[in-house]
């Protein structure tokens, strides 16, 4: 095998992987937004069922109750209020406020439902007044059930900033508020614009929309074939016909060759005339 047929076959081997990676990242994208809309469908369809008491969740899976909207009233515990710190809305930094509220029917004993009551500025994404971002000793609100994300690694607690955490993980935010917790967050609904900056402003629910899922899909696609385009260019192009060309002889080198050899001889038979011919 010749030192050019090795290359191009190491090249060719490296284009089909490259591809196929490419590919394979592309149908990833397809099932992620294949899961995003069921995922849209369901919160479709849970938001537009009536509203229930926050009662009615005792016992109930999360999985059945996630995105549905409830109704609560209860009483909120701001000394055991906790900040999820680093969050950001319209543009501006600041905390979500996670408010453990005590309902007021009694069904969930001394458990407390803990609420997301809203978005507070804050420059450095953690410390803002605490006394003017209180609302009511007695909260009645309605809100949309989330469930607690997926543990995910990592220090949850900061620990340079009072009573706040990086993620919301419902175990270590129920030893900083005092109360054993309702497996689920309510996302209070409600005005999401920011008219006083000391005040907490809803944070807008989670948009039912599809992502970039499908773009990317068509990124990796398409970069999968710019690969395999540009490895056929690299073996059928022009600069391979050359070198293939280069290794012999051409038809006008063959007809200079012999145009060259008969003047050659023309001029040995005119030296071996005799003077006088």
């Amino acid at each position: 095998m010749s030192r050019r047929n090795a290359k191009t076959l190491v090249f060719g081997v490296l284009t089909v992987i490259a591809a196929a990676v490419c590919i394979r990242l592309g149908i990833w994208q397809l099932d992620r937004l294949t899961q995003r809309r069921a995922q849209n469908a369901i919160v479709l369809a849970r938001g537009t069922m009536p509203v229930v008491s926050v009662s009615t969740l005792q016992g109930v899976d999360t999985t059945a109750s996630h995105w549905r909207r409830v109704h609560i009233r209860g009483v909120a515990d701001y000394a055991g209020e906790v900040v999820h710190a680093t969050r950001s809305q319209a543009g501006s930094p600041g905390v979500h406020l996670l408010t453990p509220v005590r309902p007021l029917d009694g069904v969930w004993g001394d458990t407390a439902v803990l609420v997301l009551r809203g978005f507070v500025y804050s420059p450095d994404g953690r410390t803002f007044d605490r006394d003017k971002a209180r609302e009511s000793d007695t909260l009645d609100l309605e809100a949309l059930v989330i469930s607690f994300p997926a543990h995910s690694p990592g220090t949850v607690q900061m620990q340079t900033a009072t009573r706040a955490v990086r993620l919301l993980d419902r175990d270590t935010i129920a030893m900083l508020t005092g109360h054993p917790l309702a497996p689920f967050v309510l996302l209070a609904l409600g005005d999401t614009a920011m008219y006083d900056l000391t005040k907490a402003a809803r944070v807008p629910p989670p948009s039912p929309s599809e992502g970039p899922h499908q773009s990317y899909a068509m990124q990796w696609f398409g970069f999968a074939l710019v690969f395999l385009v540009g490895y056929v260019a690299f073996t059928w192009g022009p600069g391979h016909g050359r070198e293939r060309g280069a290794g012999g002889p051409s038809s006008g080198d063959d007809d200079t060759g012999r145009d060259m050899g008969g003047l050659g001889n023309a001029q040995r038979e005119t030296a071996a005339r005799p003077p006088g011919e």
